[in-house]
């Protein structure tokens, strides 16, 4: 998505600002591991990172996972996502030019994805559960106004077509159980976002809503768990009270390694 809420930058794209911000990690010489962290152990004086294949042992660790897109619960959801399913448009838009797809949500994201994908597709559908949108009037306005962008509200997907392994269409039903299918080429969801925490259940810092509870230290109620970001349970989920999250967590870190 765009980004236009991060001081310093009128706006820019995700994945630029995220690339942008590796290189700045390397540029400290900071060492890093890619892997899958299967669950995380307490053993009091340390910790155990568990991956697909080797463990890594800490004093701290700061749990900074995110939140993962909803998914739409569907049979063939999984199997399709990069195959015509996506949850990217920045990402993924330009395998769709000049085709007709749809966007399934009424939030900030989804308009916003929506508006990207008109810019590239023949037509783009959005789609809504509802008749009125969580979005800002702003981008509602500025959707509104576009001439290939077709709005279906009070309408579910029930199912997924596929040909081939590919998305080929989706079945919608919409308030009084008609049903009307679309011969879309893709389709980018954004209904809401769960956090990433299903491999910490064990660990007992979850709220029921699956967030990780912290002090105002960003510590958890586990002596050397940390977490910050959008995985803990705060009022406002941004990529600026992210940073400062991830700020005041390293200095309690480095108060808690020297006291």
């Amino acid at each position: 998505a765009l980004v236009e809420n991060y001081p310093g930058f009128t706006n820019i794209d995700g994945p630029t600002l995220a690339s942008n911000i590796f290189e700045q990690v390397n540029n400290l010489s900071i060492n890093y591991k890619s892997g899958e962290v299967k669950e995380i152990i307490d053993n009091i004086d340390y910790k155990q990172i568990v991956l697909e294949n080797e463990i890594i042992r800490a004093k701290t660790i700061i749990i900074a996972t995110g939140r993962q897109p909803r998914e739409l619960g569907l049979n063939n959801e999984k199997t399709l996502t990069g195959r015509g399913i996506s949850w990217c448009a920045i990402c993924d838009g330009y395998f769709f030019k000049d085709k007709e797809v749809a966007v399934v949500g009424g939030g900030d994201s989804a308009f916003e994805e929506t508006l990207f994908l008109s810019s590239i597709c023949k037509k783009v559908y959005l789609i809504h559960r509802r008749d009125t949108f969580k979005a800002s009037n702003y981008l509602q306005t500025k959707v509104k106004s576009l001439d290939n962008v077709e709005f279906i509200l009070n309408s579910n997907i029930k199912e997924i077509k596929e040909d081939n392994s590919k998305l080929s269409g989706i079945i919608l039903e919409n308030s009084l159980q008609e049903t009307k299918e679309l011969n879309v080429s893709g389709l980018f969801i954004y209904i809401g976002s769960v956090p990433a925490t299903d491999n910490f259940k064990k660990l007992n810092i979850l709220n029921e809503q699956g967030y990780i509870l912290v002090d105002k230290n960003y510590e958890t109620n586990i002596k050397g768990i940390y977490a910050c970001g959008d995985v803990i349970d705060k009022s406002l989920y941004q990529l600026t009270t992210a940073v400062g999250d991830a700020s005041t967590a390293a200095y309690n870190i480095k108060k808690y390694y020297f006291s």
